[in-house]
């Protein structure tokens, strides 16, 4: 039940371009590139994001990502 409450305000969070758990921008974390068109962000809490350059958005990192 706590998703279902939980899941929209993130989604929201990085639609803004900032880190769910701290809420910096996440263009002030560190970048590292991918070849798939896409970085990594890092931010400075230590969360895992991958931007993905195509569509323009960030999405949180799965296991298999980070």
């Amino acid at each position: 039940m706590i998703k279902k409450i939980i899941a929209p305000v993130q989604a929201w969070i990085l639609l803004q371009g900032k880190c769910v758990g701290c809420g910096r921008n996440l263009s002030l974390g560190r970048r590292i590139e991918k070849q798939d068109n896409s970085q990594k962000v890092i931010c400075t809490c230590g969360r895992i994001f991958i931007f993905d350059k195509r569509k323009g958005k960030y999405h949180r990192a799965t296991f298999a990502e980070g």
